[in-house]
């Protein structure tokens, strides 16, 4: 299998599916594909259908959006949702919303894994809404399945959808309670997100629109990326 990518430093949706088949240890072959500087055309048509990433490529078949590679995965890899079905039904829902929603989040807090931000004060009314729905989610799921992870005790596709959380929460100083900075401090040290966050500092491109749809949120504190 071939899964196309954008930049490690900005693309979470990139993130889902590659930290998945990584930690359950689906063999595939990655190819990133970086965002053009200063916007315009990515390219990204000539091997994707909607024109976006993630991309999976399983011999002739192609699969796009990561809810659908996710399932995908999961018809020929079970382990990449929880056995029990109770965990399952939970796990899809939190994984679907997360899909589709978060998007005060999403456009206050940008990810962006190499930098570190100090938001900009009074938070929006949007974020602290996002922040809290988030926290009540996650402390379900913990409390629910015990945890460590969302489902219970091995990791599986819910927490690939929130792994690019768990960079914003670290790049832009998000205070959560205790346990779910617990479950931050899970998913940030897992090998993988280890890997991708060493390879999004490496990388030799950067993009000045994404890097400053992050600053329009906040002030610099530290930029990490080699290149930068």
């Amino acid at each position: 299998m071939k899964l196309h990518i954008a930049n490690k430093n900005y693309s979470s949706w990139s993130l889902r599916p590659w930290v998945l088949m990584t930690t359950l240890g689906l063999p595939f072959e990655e190819s990133v594909h970086p965002f053009p500087v200063g916007g315009g055309a990515t390219g990204f048509d000539t091997f994707s259908p909607s024109g976006k990433v993630p991309v999976l490529q399983d011999g002739e078949q192609v699969i796009w959006d990561t809810l659908a590679i996710a399932e995908y995965l999961a018809e020929q890899h079970p382990q990449v949702w929880p056995t029990d079905s109770v965990a399952r039904a939970w796990a899809r829902s939190a994984s679907a919303e997360m899909h589709s929603g978060f998007m005060g989040l999403r456009n206050v807090c940008s990810m962006s894994c190499g930098v570190r931000v100090e938001l900009n004060t009074p938070l929006p009314e949007g974020l602290l809404k996002d922040l809290q729905r988030l926290q009540a989610l996650w402390q379900d799921g913990l409390q629910r399945f015990g945890g460590p992870f969302l489902a219970g005790h091995v990791f599986s596709a819910v927490d690939a959808f929130f792994c690019p959380v768990a960079f914003r929460v670290q790049t832009y100083g998000l205070t959560l309670s205790t346990a779910c900075m617990a479950y931050v401090k899970t998913l940030l040290n897992l090998p993988a997100m280890q890997d991708w966050y060493a390879s999004a500092l490496a990388e030799p491109w950067t993009e000045p629109a994404h890097d400053a749809e992050v600053l329009a949120s906040g002030r610099l504190l530290q930029d990490y990326r080699v290149h930068a």
